[in-house]
């Protein structure tokens, strides 16, 4: 191949690698939207909503020694990339307030760790586990990618190992006064999952069977929400009933 031919192909190649760099970046740029969950200690809900993401600054905190005496932040202001899991959180807590403020430090070779979202702070053995569409994540939430449509959940663990996560699967409506059947899962820091037996389901009159199933009877909409023992409960679920859906669903 001519010197020039190889030239222009490499220029080529070249561009269309920028191209893709710009494209991806303008993407993290203008946002997107991801779900996100946030569940405290004592498995209080501090948020489960979609939230729409962005490149974001952050200020570190000298008082984030949740790993540590000496552990805390500079106290200087970080760029979170709008595409990690972090990002979605810290975008969430400017406008929810129960995720604000973030007590974050920027100590650690690895990335950002997160001590505290709004009063809800690690202590001891707790920590901040992070989950991405029910997988543990192997990285820290500012390393963490997500995608448009992905499920961002924060969990403050009281320790480790970490609990499973369980999901609830209903249908979206419903017939008042039939019943009908739910199932729910449990996902494991792997991201495998199982049915789960004994879960306790809003409405049901009994527990999950072997296969995670259970009837339900409502009579007015509803949002479905599973749980058992130390597990992460489940999102909540809106069922609607002849058209007319829970508030807030």
């Amino acid at each position: 191949m001519p010197r020039t031919m190889q030239l222009r192909t490499v220029a080529a190649c070249a561009l269309a690698v920028c191209l893709v760099l710009a494209f991806a970046a303008s993407a993290s740029a203008k946002g997107f939207q991801a779900t996100l969950r946030v569940i405290g200690a004592e498995k209080t809900v501090l948020a489960e909503s979609v939230v729409t993401t962005s490149t974001i600054k952050v200020k570190t905190s000298p008082k984030a020694t949740c790993f540590g005496s000496g552990t805390g932040g500079s106290g200087k202001s970080v760029t979170v990339p709008g595409n990690t899991a972090l990002g979605l959180l810290a975008n969430g807590a400017r406008t929810i307030k129960q995720l604000s403020p973030l007590s974050i430090s920027d100590h650690f070779s690895f990335g950002l760790a997160v001590c505290g979202v709004g009063k809800a702070v690690a202590k001891g053995k707790a920590s901040w586990y992070l989950k991405i569409n029910h997988k543990g994540a192997a990285v820290s939430g500012n390393k963490a990618k997500i995608k448009p449509g992905d499920e961002v959940l924060w969990d403050l663990a009281p320790g480790y190992p970490y609990p499973e996560e369980l999901v609830l699967f209903a249908p979206q409506e419903a017939t008042a006064g039939v019943p009908f059947a739910v199932h729910v899962y449990a996902y494991n820091e792997k991201g495998k999952r199982k049915p789960v037996r004994g879960a306790a389901v809003t409405g049901a009159i009994g527990p999950t069977d072997a296969q995670g199933k259970v009837m339900i009877t409502l009579n007015e909409p509803t949002k479905l929400v599973a749980g058992l023992g130390n597990a992460i409960p489940s999102a909540a679920v809106p069922v609607c009933l002849a058209g007319k859906c829970p508030a807030g669903s």
